[in-house]
């Protein structure tokens, strides 16, 4: 194949999975403070529709970004509000709010069915854009993807390497033991599930303003549930997060390239394998750290520790009452 074909499809698989890196994000903060916030793929096509709706009436990208991270913000706060005041099932609230998010948006957004609108546009980094084979693919995108990058990198180092990081981790993982170290458990939950939330619109904002333009009926396609995968199969680590994200859109593109060579398969093979294949690929991920570090030489343990270490955090899903 092409080089130049090569380098215009990782460019292309990194544009498009943009949107699943800020949902995946989203919710391993969420749930790393020991919310679960099933709400995801209502949450992504609502905040689709009003951040492609905003966007078009009042001429603002930032407008409609902005009302997007405020739609998925508020839907996540209602999650760990009910959980943590009512004392309401998580799962059970997340799952009303994703069937009636999406219909919601299917009925508000009926109005501006694919309807012409704003996009994000590219800006190439000077200098590293002009770098061999990754310049292209890397740094000859949008704002949104270099934003992506950062926003990988800032939550490791948010949870690995500070002290806040250190109080997300404990409130997700014993929450007592956090409580009686005087950190405010429930008020903590709700500001990364708020976080979170926001994120996640923020994924639905640019998958209509980026990704796929427009706004119609079940635009994002199933998105919120493949997020809520990855960040399971990822073991709730920024850097497995990104890397089952990218490798989702790469078996996504795979099907594309794959289904003009063999026109005999079904179309809807192509179109299931990239869920199948990333179930495995990601198990494969997930293996154990221990047995990678024995295979590689011992000054890339640490970055083999940093990568693959993972766990679900023991309080996620649980209640915590303060008293």
């Amino acid at each position: 194949m092409d080089s130049a074909i090569i380098i215009e499809t990782v460019r292309s698989v990194v544009a498009s999975s943009t949107p699943l890196v800020f949902a995946g994000i989203g919710e391993l903060l969420t749930e790393r403070s020991g919310i679960t916030n099933l709400s995801l793929d209502g949450s992504i096509l609502l905040a689709a529709m009003a951040g492609f709706a905003m966007a078009y009436v009042s001429g603002s990208l930032l407008l409609g970004f902005a009302l997007a991270m405020l739609v998925g913000a508020l839907i996540a706060l209602v999650v760990a509000a009910s959980s943590i005041y009512l004392y309401q099932d998580q799962v059970a609230v997340g799952l009303v709010l994703t069937l009636l998010m999406a219909d919601v948006s299917s009925f508000v957004g009926l109005r501006y069915v694919r309807l012409p609108g704003p996009s994000v546009p590219s800006l190439s980094i000077p200098g590293l854009s002009a770098l061999p084979w990754v310049g292209t693919a890397l740094f000859s995108q949008n704002l949104l993807v270099y934003l992506s990058y950062l926003l990988v990198l800032g939550v490791w180092i948010w949870l690995y390497r500070t002290q806040p990081g250190l109080r997300l981790r404990s409130i997700g993982e014993r929450p007592e033991a956090a409580f009686a170290r005087g950190i405010p458990v429930n008020r903590m939950r709700m500001v990364y599930t708020g976080i979170g939330g926001a994120l996640v619109g923020l994924a639905g904002a640019s998958y209509s303003l980026c990704v796929k333009l427009g706004w119609s009926h079940n635009h994002t396609a199933g998105m919120g549930w493949i997020a809520l995968a990855i960040v399971i199969f990822g073991g709730w680590h920024p850097f497995r997060v990104a890397l089952g994200a990218y490798l989702f859109g790469a078996l996504k593109s795979l099907g594309s390239l794959m289904q003009p060579v063999y026109p005999s398969v079904p179309t809807q093979v192509f179109q299931a394998a990239p869920f199948a294949l990333m179930i495995v690929a990601l198990l494969l991920v997930a293996g154990d750290a221990a047995a990678i570090e024995r295979r590689l030489p011992a000054r890339l343990a640490p970055l083999v520790r940093a990568v693959f270490q993972h766990g679900t955090p023991a309080g996620l899903g649980r209640r915590f009452e303060q008293g």
